[in-house]
């Protein structure tokens, strides 16, 4: 009896296979940039519902690829699927809240550390004149342009210790802080002042590293005395975006 050759099951990759593959995952990095800047800036409030199809249909691609894409900002905590409702913007809860900032004070007073041993006076220079820049939109920008300049000082100084796993770690927390604000944010102004970062770099530049950690804590307390977290704060919050949408 003649023996038959067994067909592979294993699908053929075709170049057309690759190129789909690659697209969809730049398309995936897109939509994942764009609502992660769009919660950043406060433009998706913490509680607003993910619009998978909206998604898909704006990008072009599957909602398969979207629910990839919105799984990784789940992943990073930006985003939080409630069984049988869908996905929507985070909402931190108090004890994340005192968690995050307590990370982040311990995080940035490790990165100034590194910043005096290992950044240049001219990367020092560059990070004063953003200082400048940041003085400027502060006077003169639109709340939108002070928004995304709030938090770039911090990420530029993190970049400066020369540790990409810090840089990222700060990143992630600051983005999840950006929800808090949103949330127990009582006195609402900028987020981080020119001043106080123009000293920080100052003391950095003079290699005076309790100065610069003490500048940062200060900094730090600033911002965090601006949110009141208790109960219902947030649901406040929420409440009263909901008057200034209608009224």
């Amino acid at each position: 009896m003649k023996k038959t050759r067994r067909q592979s099951l294993k699908p053929s990759t075709t170049a057309n296979g690759a190129a789909d593959t690659v697209d969809n995952d730049d398309v995936s990095e897109r939509i994942r940039n764009t609502l992660a800047a769009a919660i950043g800036e406060g433009a998706l409030k913490p509680g607003t519902k993910i619009l998978e199809e909206a998604i898909a249909e704006h990008f072009g691609v599957s909602r398969t690829v979207v629910r990839g894409a919105l799984g990784v900002l789940e992943s990073d905590h930006l985003l939080e699927r409630k069984r049988n409702r869908g996905t929507f913007v985070a909402e931190p809860s108090i004890e994340q809240a005192k968690s995050l900032f307590e990370a982040r004070r311990k995080l940035e007073r490790l990165l100034l550390e590194l910043v005096i041993m290992r950044a240049t006076p001219e990367q020092l220079d560059a990070l004063e004149r953003l200082t400048d820049e940041e003085e400027h939109i502060h006077h003169h920008g639109d709340e939108k342009s002070k928004t995304v300049l709030s938090g770039k000082f911090h990420i530029v100084l993190a970049d400066l210790a020369g540790n990409s796993v810090l840089t990222e770690m700060l990143s992630k927390i600051v983005a999840r802080l950006s929800l808090v604000m949103s949330l127990y944010e009582e006195d609402r102004k900028d987020d981080c002042g020119a001043d106080h970062h123009r000293m920080i770099v100052a003391a950095l530049k003079a290699k005076n590293l309790t100065k610069a950690q003490d500048l940062m804590d200060h900094h730090l307390a600033d911002i965090e005395g601006r949110v009141r977290l208790t109960e219902g704060q947030g649901d406040r919050h929420t409440f009263m975006a909901v008057l200034e949408n209608f009224s």
